[in-house]
């Protein structure tokens, strides 16, 4: 009997144990090659990736650079403060914590609810606030409600030297001044720490810690005198009293140096509240404002005649009339559209005058006719080496440059340039064109930073531009004939006793909006002392002052005299007037 073969039936168990073990196989490959790629291949690259993921990065605000005045007291500095922030996702009541807060900040609860009510990761509630506030809401403890350090600006002289230093924003950002102008310096270059946190928002010990150091600022140190400053600031106050005008600004410079002693624009302004004390905004009308100078301008008219020899104090103008008529039937008119007619202040009978009388008695007619003896373009080229028609270039920004009006098309522009009309300029040109002359004929740059103090304690030395307008004597023979103003002529308001003072008035017209002039005037007055060696200008502007104070020797005058008589008594500069002298 033959033998038959049994095949073998496969065991169901057993296969599918073997499809098992081949697809855990191939998974542990799988797994153990993705393994592989993390931990080897792409290991540094997941490591970075996580890194960068715990890496927390802030910034560290750079300390801003002080400011000093010329005496080493603080005008500008930077403090710690504190600011209320909320993180809403972490308030469990947002209208109970407005409801809390509002009475603490003044504020209405539901407006600040409203504010909380969000999706935004982070809230300001109030910046840069005040400790006793800040230790408030510290003791609130209330989640999800938190203070962090800032530091704020401020400015210990408040609105005294307001309108040269200027201001910054909440942020510490140059917004108007010197803040402004050298900003970049200032502020400093801010510095970073980043560090690793975990998922609750801690710190892991001995995880990455890299800190860039913040480098400060620079600071400055100013030329004002804080107290000469100060003098000039209440001197404006005081006669914006007594003249009901609309504002007053003055101009103190070092005659040597070209140094800004001083520099006020009152209404002041108030850095803190970024308000002025009516309502207006910062401003700083010695260097952006202009204005037509009037008789102040005499001294350069003065200038180009005597350098150009084509004048001497004592050379008599014959014929000078009370009104001189350029165009027909200009004097007859009753309208300002017919110009061409020029008068002096107070009526006269037709005289002889010597330069000196003119210029002392502040005849336009005289000064006019003493201009017409120049050649063509003559005046105009003193006037551009005086700094006329072009920015001073001091450390301010929105410096008005002015402007001169001389085209050869018009029949009265250069006699109107003569007695300072159809020329505009800022106080501060015309300090500067004054102190020229008390400087020996060199017109020095005014400047409002003396030093910059760097971070290492190193001092930098501001060097002002410095040229030539006229020669030492033709600047001594004008020294002599401001002297005359003020002890003979319009200027004797502005004597200072024990000090030989010279100066000039100056009366102008201003344009109405619709053109031609009104009775409404600028006047000013700008002088030197002591003349034998002047060390200090003060410019000052009185502008639209009531009638009765509508002239400089009534309204500025007495303004110059009492800056004046401060400023050298703070300088230390000797009387050079002995009893019975002046």
């Amino acid at each position: 009997m033959a033998t038959r073969t049994i095949g073998r039936r496969p065991i169901p168990g057993r296969s599918r144990l073997v499809l098992f073990g081949l697809a855990l196989a191939v998974a542990w490959l799988g797994l153990g090659y993705r393994l592989y790629q993390i931990q080897v291949v792409k290991a540094e690259d997941y490591a970075e990736r996580g890194l960068e993921q715990r890496l927390i990065s802030r910034k560290l605000a750079a300390s801003r650079g002080a400011i000093f005045d010329r005496n080493g007291e603080l005008l500008a500095v930077t403090v710690d403060s504190e600011s209320i922030y909320a993180v809403p996702s972490q308030l469990t009541d947002p209208v109970l914590v407005a409801q809390q807060l509002a009475p603490m900040l003044g504020e209405d609860y539901e407006t600040l609810a409203e504010r909380l009510e969000t999706t935004e990761p982070f809230v300001y509630i109030r910046r840069q606030v005040e400790p006793k506030l800040a230790d408030a809401v510290r003791n609130l403890q209330l989640p999800g409600l938190f203070l962090q350090k800032e530091p704020k600006r401020v400015y210990p002289s408040e609105s005294v030297a307001a309108n040269v230093v200027g201001m910054v924003d909440i942020d510490g950002n140059g917004l108007e001044g010197l803040e402004k102008f050298y900003d970049e310096q200032l502020r400093g270059v801010p510095g970073e720490a980043r560090y690793e946190m975990n998922r609750h928002g801690d710190p892991i010990p001995q995880g990455r810690n890299d800190i860039r150091p913040a480098v400060p600022g620079v600071d400055l140190f100013t030329t004002i005198d804080s107290r000469i400053q100060f003098a000039a600031l209440e001197a404006c106050r005081d006669q914006l009293k007594v003249t009901d005008a609309e504002r007053c600004s003055v101009v103190v410079l070092d005659v040597e140096s070209g140094e800004v002693l001083a520099m006020v624009t009152y209404p002041d302004f108030d850095p803190m509240t970024r308000k002025g004390a009516k309502g207006t905004e910062f401003d700083n009308y010695p260097v952006r404002a202009v204005y037509e100078p009037g008789s102040t301008q005499k001294l350069v008219t003065l200038a180009a005649a005597l350098e150009e020899h084509v004048v001497e104090p004592k050379t008599v103008i014959s014929g000078v009339a009370d009104r001189l008529e350029l165009r027909n039937g200009a004097c007859k008119s009753d309208s300002d559209e017919v110009h061409g007619c020029y008068r002096d202040f107070k009526s006269h009978r037709t005289v002889d005058l010597t330069v000196q009388d003119i210029f002392t008695q502040s005849s336009n007619v005289g000064t006019i006719m003493i201009s017409q003896l120049l050649e063509e373009g003559t005046l105009g080229e003193y006037m551009d080496r005086f700094g006329q028609g072009r920015k001073t270039g001091i450390d301010f920004g929105g410096e008005a440059p002015g402007a001169i009006n001389l085209g050869s098309d018009c029949l009265t522009c250069a006699a109107s340039a003569a007695i300072g009309y159809s020329v505009s300029v800022s106080l501060t040109q015309m300090a500067a064109a004054y102190a020229s002359v008390g400087n020996d004929g060199e017109w020095l740059q005014p400047h409002l930073v003396a030093e910059v103090v760097d971070t290492s304690g190193q001092r930098h030395t501001v060097v002002p531009k410095v040229r030539t307008v006229v020669s030492a004597d033709t600047a001594w023979l004008l020294r002599q004939l401001l002297g005359n103003v003020v002890e003979d002529g319009t200027g004797q308001r502005a004597a200072v006793e024990g000090y030989t003072v010279g100066g000039k008035t100056g009366t102008a017209n201003k344009v109405k909006p619709g053109g031609g002039y009104s009775d409404v005037t600028v006047a000013s007055f700008v002088g030197m002392a002591p003349l034998g060696h002047p060390q200090v200008v003060v410019a000052v502007a009185v502008d639209a002052p009531s009638f009765q104070f509508r002239t400089g020797a009534s309204a500025a005058a007495p303004v110059f005299a009492a800056v004046m008589e401060h400023a050298l008594h703070q300088m230390g500069v000797p009387p050079d007037l002995g009893a019975g002298d002046g």
